[in-house]
């Protein structure tokens, strides 16, 4: 007799993407049938929906699956579809993929960018595929995360056999062969990755990777250096960012000055002859130096003019000469590298910052976004979208925690390969020194020229590229900074 046929379960469904509200965030429907989120204390209006949206937007809490509505399906579908997408802008959701049948979910997925939405790549089995070299997996309190500064998410990791396949990435690998690990997370979980630049296709085993997963100004760059870009400032990253006092509950201040160190001190007041260093007026460069602070509250009544801010640029960041030399003066097929000199010294001479300048209230300009050509000692109007130009001003202003926004709003921006080409391992540390030594050249000027200035902690790389239309890796802001007339009652 013919031995029974042993009946086999039905194959487990692949992973499904949903979307879900953030923890902090719940939904309130009011009477008008009008929407509210509220989270940390705030509330903002999504807009008017059916009964039957409102109803099935509950769900949110726990999570709908993505391919449940659509801007194309029915108008319950479309109305869910446009309050995903509202809600996705303000950063207020995230996403998790996971088998229908299984509560636990193999990752969630925690959007960085504000016009994030998951996009699952198709791969094919015969793709050869590796590990990003800016991806990075940490601990974050009690989670494992995975995360680059590439990617548009990070990806909260829930089934720990996914680290042992991201380990295996570390070395090209073919899908086909992949898919047969214990613990494989899913053809989409891959796509989506790829669709992050966390892993990216090779175009055969065993190729090589710098050259292989970006164009050649990202090759320039060190993976401490992109990553440190992308999470000091605004843009690319849902972390708080600025002066939020995250200890003042665990630690006192530390101290305005260092506790003195043990031992004679030598009295250095005695070698002044008799000056005053503290109320006497000091002469030339010392003067100036004494004098400078920051301007936060402008005079738009007396807008700085075209002029001043041609003496500005002039006194502080025009190009005085040019010239090249090769890198080898022995070898006669070396590169030959371009130099120039400018009013502040630059690491190496390399001179990769570049201005560019919201205009907002300059008399003689007219109101726009401006590049600074160094070399010409002219300004380039860039077409940029309003919205976009008054976000920058926006921001600035809240920076400064100023009344209104400055008059003249400079972007210090760098062409990050212009350094990173001769340095490594330290090219953005000498950027943000170049931009440290910038600043206080615009300070010294202003205060010279009887304007104010004031340096801007923090700015939005995300922003910047969107107005420019350059990729954040190749040339991206590092620093920002205010100038305008200050109002007559300020010191």
């Amino acid at each position: 007799m013919r031995a029974p046929v042993k009946k086999t379960g039905r194959k487990n469904a692949a992973p499904a993407i949903s979307v879900r509200l953030s923890d902090r965030v719940m939904l309130e429907a009011q009477a008008d049938g009008s929407l509210d989120a509220w989270f940390d204390g705030y509330s903002t209006g999504l807009g008017n929906f059916s009964a039957a949206a409102i109803g099935r937007a509950q769900d949110l809490s726990t999570g709908l699956r993505l391919s449940s509505f659509s801007p194309d399906g029915k108008p319950v579908e479309k109305e869910i579809d446009v309050l995903v997408r509202r809600l996705a802008r303000r950063g207020l959701v995230e996403y998790r993929l996971a088998h229908p049948a299984d509560a636990k979910e193999l990752v969630a997925i925690e959007p960085q960018l504000p016009d994030y939405w998951p996009r699952t790549l198709k791969p094919d089995n015969a793709d050869v595929i590796a590990l990003s070299r800016f991806a990075y997996l940490r601990r974050r309190g009690g989670e494992m995360v995975l995360e680059s500064p590439r990617a548009g998410a990070l990806f909260r990791i829930g089934d720990p056999k996914i680290a042992s396949i991201l380990a295996l990435l570390a070395t090209p690998q073919k899908i086909s062969r992949l898919r047969r690990q214990d613990g494989f997370p899913g053809m989409e979980f891959l796509g989506l990755l790829m669709d992050c630049r966390i892993l990216f296709k090779v175009e055969a085993e065993g190729d090589g990777f710098r050259a292989d997963e970006g164009d050649d100004n990202l090759v320039l760059w060190d993976f401490h250096d992109l990553l440190f870009h992308a999470r000091s400032t605004e843009g690319r990253q849902a972390n708080p960012i600025g002066g939020l006092y995250p200890f003042a509950g665990i630690m006192p201040p530390p101290p305005a000055v260092r506790p003195s160190w043990p031992g004679k001190q030598i009295d250095m007041d005695g070698f002044l002859d008799g000056f005053n260093a503290l109320s006497e007026p000091l002469p030339g460069i010392a003067g100036v130096l004494r004098e400078r602070h920051s301007v936060r509250d402008f005079d738009d009544t007396r807008p700085v003019t075209l002029t001043e801010l041609s003496r500005f640029l002039d006194g502080s960041a025009r190009i005085l000469s040019k010239w090249e030399s090769p890198l080898d003066p022995e070898d006669g097929d070396s590169p030959l590298i371009d130099y120039t000199t400018r009013p502040y010294p630059s690491g190496g001479s390399s001179y990769e910052l570049e201005l560019y300048l919201a205009a907002a209230n300059c008399e003689g300009l007219t109101r726009g976004f401006y590049h600074y050509d160094a070399g010409r000692h002219a300004l380039t109007p860039i077409d940029v979208r309003p919205q976009d130009f008054d976000a920058m001003l926006t921001s600035a202003e809240l920076a400064m925690d100023a009344p209104g926004a400055p008059q003249i709003l400079i972007t210090i921006a760098a062409r990050f390969g212009r350094i990173s080409w001769k340095y490594s391992g330290l090219a953005y540390s000498l950027i943000l020194k170049d931009v440290g030594v910038l600043m206080q050249t615009f300070y010294m000027v202003a205060t010279g020229m009887g304007l104010g200035g004031c340096a801007i902690g923090t700015n939005n790389i995300e922003l910047f590229a969107k107005m420019t239309h350059i990729d954040f890796h190749v040339e991206g802001p590092v620093g920002q900074f205010a100038v305008g007339r200050a109002l007559p009652d300020q010191p």
